[in-house]
């Protein structure tokens, strides 16, 4: 290994500079950015060597849709963001929730989840695990007796977001991690909203972070993907054996994408939460605003734990007009600056009515027990000037 060449030990360097450098090692081209493989089979050197790298007994490349080498620098580099074993990147947020159930479950496990998920994820594990024999219970994000109550001998993994998609709620993740464990359980947390550059939930006692990269992580809505990030045992054998052979597979391109986007990760973080809060301190000063959910808000009842927990408050701000849901798409269509779709994570700000949107296929029942109500609209601040999104907002206010 050259001397300028990158550590392959990033345990001494920093957030943002493992960021920017952490898992690219050069080839012999002496390249500065990290290069993409777009091959889909690599050559051998002899047939024992084919059959050493297919056993497992030699590592190495083998064939794209699970060694490649531009998806493992991308693995690696969020692999030491989450301070986690190892990463598998997969095609899409949903698909590393899929891997990491198929992965780790059997017909007859059951999942305890969260009620307050992403509308997809309560579709996926209602409609499509339970026909593989695995049922979900759904509890209270917040209440830890909830969570204990729910919990069988059968129990093999309880599943959350937190922050929550809209709402903003949070658990404790410490508590509930000591919880599971006592359980002999898995915890996996939906690291999606803060990303690792606000919160690491393996330090505070997850087992499992799973990631949307579509959304943060990529930063400016151009590519699809997901990562599973935990140990060897459990990310690295189970997970990773799933996408082997069922081939929910990261493209070589889309991991060159979200390896530009770790890049400025930390940066972009810091700057969609500090918009976030000053658009939610004035939203609740709009006489046609009736609640604002975000966690950063001294008048959130979560406010203390999000201080504890993570280092920043992300850049999702969801608000309940007076009215219904009339009213609440007479704003959104008002709007004339931000984007009316249901991504969010983008340098461009993003407007929505999680109600008919993200949690559009849920049932009425299911968005009440959310509290995903008619009158909700989702704001994911972008990097734009905050005065911007203030003015465009109050077109449909006015």
């Amino acid at each position: 290994m050259k001397d300028k060449d990158i550590k392959t030990d990033e345990s001494s360097f920093g957030f943002a500079t493992n960021a920017v450098r952490a898992g690219h090692q050069r080839t012999n081209e002496n390249e500065h950015s990290e290069p993409i493989f777009t091959t889909s089979s690599f050559v051998f050197s002899s047939a024992a060597e084919a059959a050493a790298r297919f056993s497992g007994e030699e590592p190495g490349n083998i064939y794209s849709r699970f060694t490649n080498p531009t998806v493992r620098v991308f693995e690696q580099r969020l692999a030491s963001l989450e301070n986690a074993e190892c990463c598998v990147a997969t095609a899409s947020g949903m698909s590393a929730i899929t891997a990491t159930i198929l992965g780790l479950l059997s017909t007859g496990d059951h999942i305890v989840s969260s009620r307050s998920i992403f509308g997809t994820t309560t579709v996926l594990l209602t409609n499509i695990i339970a026909r593989l024999g695995i049922e979900s219970t759904f509890v209270d994000l917040s209440d830890l007796g909830a969570w204990e109550d729910a919990i069988r001998p059968e129990t093999k993994l309880l599943f959350l977001e937190t922050p929550s998609n809209p709402l903003g709620e949070l658990v404790d993740i410490t508590a509930l991690s000591e919880l599971a464990h006592k359980h002999g359980c898995l915890l996996a947390v939906d690291n999606c909203l803060c990303t690792p550059a606000l919160q690491k939930p393996l330090n505070l006692g997850a087992d499992i972070v799973i990631h949307s990269a579509t959304k943060y992580i990529d930063g400016q809505g151009r590519c699809m993907g997901g990562a599973v990030c935990g140990t060897n045992d459990v990310v690295g054998e189970g997970v990773f054996g799933f996408l082997r052979s069922a081939g929910p597979t990261m493209s070589a391109f889309n991991a060159w994408v979200f390896l530009k986007g770790l890049e400025t990760l930390k940066l972009r973080m810091t700057a969609h939460s500090a918009a976030a809060l000053e658009l939610a301190e004035w939203l609740e000063q709009q006489p046609e605003v009736k609640t604002v959910y975000y966690p950063g808000l001294q008048s959130h009842p979560q406010y203390e734990l999000a201080k504890t927990q993570q280092s920043g408050f992300g850049g999702v701000v969801s608000f309940e007009l007076n009215g219904g849901k009339d009213e609440s798409w007479r704003l959104i269509d008002s709007t004339r600056l931000l984007s009316i779709t249901a991504n969010l994570g983008d340098a461009k700000t993003t407007i929505t009515h999680p109600a008919t949107t993200t949690h559009g296929r849920l049932t009425l029942e299911q968005r009440s027990e959310a509290g995903i109500s008619d009158s909700l609209i989702r704001v994911a601040v972008g990097l734009e000037e905050i005065d911007d999104i203030k003015d465009d907002l109050l077109r449909g206010m006015r």
